[in-house]
């Protein structure tokens, strides 16, 4: 099971990043904010501070084609916030 699903690279989460040195991933559904903290700090080589979470459910669209209106269903999935201590920093394009 991982725990760290993809980092969030978003223009609101690289503002908070360079001002507030808070860094956002989806995570797995089932893991709590200590096993967050844990695989963050192992992955990253980083000191963690504070982690915050949050729940987004999945919601129905609908779309309008050719063979009528096509009905489906986004995932749900589960947000970190991540703060890091003072003096760390987390370089995503690093390994590109």
């Amino acid at each position: 099971m991982s725990v760290i699903i993809k980092p969030l690279v978003t223009e609101k989460m690289t503002r908070y990043g360079d001002s507030l040195n808070k860094y956002g991933f989806v995570v797995n559904n089932e893991v709590n904010k200590l096993e967050i903290k844990k695989a963050v700090e192992e992955m990253y080589n980083v000191t963690v501070v504070s982690v915050n979470t949050m729940r987004y459910a999945g919601k129905t669209t609908s779309r309008y084609t050719k063979a009528g209106v096509i009905s489906g269903r986004k995932n749900s999935f589960k947000k970190a916030i991540v703060t890091l201590a003072d003096g760390d920093k987390i370089d995503f394009y690093s390994n590109i």
